[in-house]
């Protein structure tokens, strides 16, 4: 089961959607739903840590 780590939203399908993105941030790896990652694309494109956005 995998869980947005921004809103929480857990993922209906395992293995998770291809739409859901990961990031490695201090060495931990990170995984956002869908809509997170649409509306923080920009951040995340510019490597802004998530505690950024």
């Amino acid at each position: 089961m995998t869980t947005c780590d921004f809103c929480g939203r857990v993922a209906e399908t395992d293995p998770m959607p291809l739409t859901w993105t990961t990031a490695v941030e201090n060495g931990r790896r990170r995984t956002f739903c869908d809509t997170c990652s649409r509306e923080h694309l920009r951040a995340m494109e510019g490597k802004l840590d998530s505690e950024w956005w």
